[in-house]
């Protein structure tokens, strides 16, 4: 029952703060290439939960996940975070092409769908934003990582089914990486009420080495 709650109080707040607008960009490596012999780069396309939102520069997964990298694999792989707070797969569908065209990544993870859900858009239509982004990357030869979401529980257990399987269906249909649910760990983990900022929607500095250990095992094999 905590669970549920907590989940509650954690899209409720994250629908009004959405409502007041608020959006940033974090771009944490230019998109050009840098002097260095870059071999793959690897584009993260997301919302808040991958935009430090709350947090010091260079705290978020994915400033974790480039000194990750940086230790493992030196200066070849680079790291392009294009999140925007706010996002859904609508505005990620029409930044993707752009930022494929910039980058020129070999692999793009996909965090996007919380919010289609939050604004309460079709299911149909949050699926074919997606699949027209993996369309997008299979083009621009990029391999995917789609990162799920699971909705809270007053959602009802029809819509929580098949938001989850949207994820696992196209992962399944195109061949492409799958992080079941990107707060595993967190938002069901039993101290969860410590693990997010005080508006109760985005986790702390503390809880983004889980993220980035449920994203971790699908990106380092497709690299």
């Amino acid at each position: 029952m905590k669970s549920n709650r907590m989940w509650r109080r954690h899209f409720n707040l994250l629908g009004l703060r959405l409502g007041l607008g608020l959006f940033a960009l974090r771009l944490d490596e230019p998109l050009a290439h840098a002097q260095t012999k870059v071999h793959a780069t690897v584009l993260v396309l997301g919302d808040s939960l991958s935009a430090e939102y709350g947090l010091s520069r260079g705290k978020g997964w994915v400033a974790l996940l480039a000194s990750k990298l940086q230790t493992e694999r030196g200066d070849h792989v680079q790291v392009v975070n294009a999140s925007i707070s706010g996002d859904t797969t609508a505005g990620g569908r029409s930044r993707l092409p752009h930022l494929i065209e910039q980058a020129h990544p070999s692999l793009v993870v996909i965090e996007l769908g919380g919010n289609d859900a939050l604004r309460g858009l079709d299911l149909s239509s949050t699926q074919n934003n997606l699949e027209a982004m993996i369309k997008a990357c299979r083009t621009g030869n990029a391999k995917v990582v789609l990162v799920g979401m699971q909705v809270p529980p007053n959602y009802g257990p029809d819509y929580n089914a098949k938001f989850a399987s949207m994820y696992a269906t196209l992962a399944k249909k195109y061949q492409t990486g799958l992080v079941p649910f990107f707060l595993k760990g967190v938002a069901d983990a039993p101290d969860a009420d410590k693990l997010f900022q005080a508006d109760r929607i985005h986790p702390k500095e503390e809880a983004h080495p889980r993220m980035l250990n449920n994203v971790w095992p699908e990106i380092s094999k497709r690299l």
